[in-house]
């Protein structure tokens, strides 16, 4: 695949998402940034949420990381499906009857000031490192593909697509992201289905043999039973069940599409569809992770040392011509919403939470660009940097990273729902500071103080419950709820 037309697909791709960002900003203000005024399809929303909850992770880092997890994944898929429950019928009526903006108001009103900052920056750093995760996942393989060849540095790449997010977003907003998710998860999922018929194609399977040799190979195993592995099923399952509550439920960009409905009832519509296809799609990534392993297998194709680059290397090297410009659309497809929902929210939770700002004045106007602006450049930053250090599989080291930044949130909402007593809301913030570091040295000796015992995803838990309790023993037996 020359890289002439890799680059023309690229542009074209692009010039389609300026295209409806016209349409979709024409008349936009702040509540239509904000909020999309409150006129979203929520069949629409469900629908673009697939491909902002998949993004370039879920399309190389899922398929990649099955030969080191095999099935394992699917325990923590099925966790999702009951988090996203559990959104539907506890967060967001919470959020709809306070008439939220920034889900973390709520964090005012029932804690304090100090909670509610406090809110906002773990959902800052944990938006703006996992959005940076999800970004240099595609464009490295972009870099690698293309723009090495001609040699355009790393940090101009990501520029290009940084520069690129930020026109089309910085007007509309939310009501400009739920459509423009539309067409990335259409392209993304047909990049999936595309490619899993390619791969079963050149390895002369039907429809039925796939599952026969997926089940029959190496890769299928989902439940492991030892307690002290990572994999752990029921580990992996509540696991799914909190990222995707806090990952989802209490993170600003997620919340702020569905809050964009019409009403609650359409928002958990919503929910409950995407969270049906989501578990499917899910499924067919895991089985387009073990086929691109047999293929590798049965073609003598060496393995790359990061698994994330196993589906860019068979799609573009291999399979010939129509299998690199699909996997090249849905790679395009998956850096957009990488930052584009992240941008928003990031200007959205800093306006309203940290700068207080909800007007349409001039000067209002201005500030919020600015903060776009700026959040732009630290992703950007962040990208470069991440590039360095980066060792393992992005899936593993997203979620590792959600254990310590989304804990204290998982805490500070637990407390506020589900007790009545009032926090001494200026110890709040150390608290919060404090539960991941214990989170991060109980981690690191864990197999010294606990015999053998590894710590997976459910750190996200116990950083939450340290939280809590921390919470808990400041707070004074006085009833305060909303």
């Amino acid at each position: 695949m020359s890289t002439t037309t890799i680059l023309l697909t690229i542009s074209i791709y692009s010039i389609l998402l300026f295209a409806v960002t016209y349409f979709t900003s024409r008349g936009a203000n702040s509540d239509s940034y904000y909020k999309g005024n409150n006129t979203s399809a929520w069949y629409v929303i469900a629908y673009g949420m697939i491909g902002a909850s998949l993004s370039g992770v879920t399309f190389m880092s899922v398929p990649g990381n099955v030969a080191n997890t095999q099935f394992s994944y699917l325990a923590l898929v099925f966790g999702f499906f009951i988090g996203y429950a559990v959104v539907a019928t506890v967060l967001l009526p919470l959020y709809y009857r306070l008439n939220l903006t920034s889900i973390y108001t709520y964090l005012e009103q029932r804690i304090g000031i100090n909670s509610y900052r406090t809110g906002a920056f773990f959902f800052m750093l944990s938006r703006t490192i996992g959005a940076s995760f999800r970004m240099y996942l595609v464009v490295n393989v972009l870099q690698a593909f293309v723009f090495e060849a001609l040699g355009v540095p790393f940090i101009i790449t990501v520029s290009i697509f940084i520069v690129l997010i930020l026109l089309y977003t910085y007007q509309g907003g939310i009501k400009t992201i739920i459509w423009t998710d539309t067409i990335q998860t259409t392209c993304m999922l047909a990049g999936a289905i595309i490619s899993v018929y390619l791969i079963s194609d050149s390895l002369g399977f039907s429809f039925t043999q796939i599952f026969a040799e997926v089940k029959q190979s190496k890769y299928s195993q989902i439940l492991f039973t030892d307690v002290h592995d990572k994999r752990f099923f029921l580990k992996q399952f509540i696991s799914g069940i909190f990222i995707t509550i806090v990952m989802t439920g209490l993170d600003q960009e997620m919340m702020q599409k569905n809050l964009s409905c019409k009403n609650l009832k359409e928002a958990q519509k919503n929910m409950f569809s995407f969270s049906v296809v989501l578990v499917l799609v899910n499924i067919m990534f895991l089985f387009l992770g073990a086929l691109l392993y047999i293929y590798c297998a049965k073609n003598n194709i060496e393995i790359p040392k990061k698994s994330d680059e196993l589906f860019p290397l068979i799609a573009i090297k291999y399979l010939g011509p129509i299998a690199g410009l699909v996997f090249i659309i849905g790679l395009i497809s998956a850096a957009y919403p990488s930052a584009d929902g992240a941008l928003t929210s990031l200007t959205t939770s800093f306006c309203i939470d940290i700068l207080k700002l909800d007007s349409e004045d001039k000067k209002s106007v201005k500030t919020r660009t600015i903060v776009h602006i700026a959040f732009a450049i630290l992703l950007l930053a962040v990208i470069v940097v991440f590039r360095q250090i980066n060792d393992e599989a992005v899936i593993q080291k997203l979620f590792k990273v959600a254990g310590y930044t989304y804990g204290p949130l998982l805490g500070l909402y637990a407390f506020g729902l589900y007790s009545k007593r009032i926090a001494n809301d200026k110890f709040v913030p150390i608290i919060c500071i404090a539960s991941p570091i214990i989170c991060y040295v109980l981690n690191a000796n864990s197999k010294a103080w606990l015999g053998g015992y590894e710590f997976g995803f459910e750190l996200l838990v116990i950083n939450g419950f340290i939280t809590l309790c921390g919470i808990l023993l400041v707070s004074k037996n006085e009833t305060k709820m909303i």
